[in-house]
């Protein structure tokens, strides 16, 4: 699907569901800027439809890599997921 549709337009799929995207400064899959324009992309359907809460995007200095600090936070607001401060789950 990612040589027929970009990234936002995958992601536009699973509208209005909560939608969180982690991007390491390191990653070398793509650049920030370009990350930031898709996102940037998907941030505005969420707020035609007044649902910016439900839609996040956290940068952090590392790589390819789950960092999890606010996507676990994220994944407990949005989807009940058990969570502890630290990000460790129950």
């Amino acid at each position: 699907m990612g040589n027929t549709f970009d990234y936002a337009e995958m992601a536009y799929l699973i509208f209005p569901r909560p939608f969180m995207v982690e991007r390491g400064h390191h990653d070398q899959v793509s650049q920030d800027r370009l990350v930031a324009y898709e996102y940037a992309k998907v941030l505005w359907l969420y707020v035609q439809f007044g649902l910016a809460d439900r839609t996040q995007m956290e940068y952090f200095n590392g790589g390819h890599t789950i960092n999890g600090e606010g996507t676990f936070e994220f994944l407990s607001k949005h989807l009940d997921w058990p969570y502890l401060s630290g990000g460790l789950p129950k």
